[in-house]
C-alpha cells in the first residue's frame, strides 16, 4: 500500500511475444532502439531479450504465455517521418485528433505500434 502523500514513480516496461528474438530485435533497430541484453535459462531456452531507445525500454520474449500475439503498444517519438521513410509508409492524421499525425507499423510478429509524432 501506497502511503498517503508518498510518490510512486513507476516505469512500465512493455514485453512483446515474438518467435525469433534475433529477427525481432533487428526489426525495432531500425526503428532507432538497440539490444541491450539477451537472457536464457540454458543454451536451448527461449529468449528475453531487452532493447532500449533512451529510457524507453521493451521486452521481446520467446517464451510461451509471457505476452500475447498482436499486443498494441502506442510510441511517441520526435521524427515521425524518419521512422516513415525508413519503413516507405505514410504517416496519417490521427483518427482521435486531426492535428496530430501517426504511423501504424507491425513488427514481424505481428505486434502493432501506433506510431505519433510528439
Amino acid at each position: 500500500m501506497v502511503r498517503h502523500g508518498a510518490r510512486v514513480d513507476p516505469e512500465v516496461v512493455a514485453i512483446l511475444h515474438v518467435d525469433d528474438a534475433d529477427r525481432a530485435s533487428a526489426w525495432w533497430l531500425r526503428l532507432g532502439f538497440e539490444r541491450t541484453w539477451t537472457h536464457r535459462f540454458s543454451d536451448n531456452a527461449p529468449a528475453f531479450v531487452e532493447v532500449r531507445s533512451g529510457s524507453t525500454r521493451v521486452f521481446l520474449s520467446e517464451h510461451e504465455g509471457d505476452a500475447r500475439p498482436n499486443t498494441l503498444l502506442q510510441l511517441w517519438v520526435d521524427d515521425l517521418d524518419g521512422i516513415a521513410r525508413e519503413f516507405g509508409a505514410t504517416p496519417e492524421p490521427a483518427e482521435w485528433n486531426e492535428n496530430v499525425r501517426e504511423l501504424g507499423l507491425s513488427d514481424p510478429d505481428g505486434n502493432r505500434l501506433r506510431i505519433t509524432q510528439r
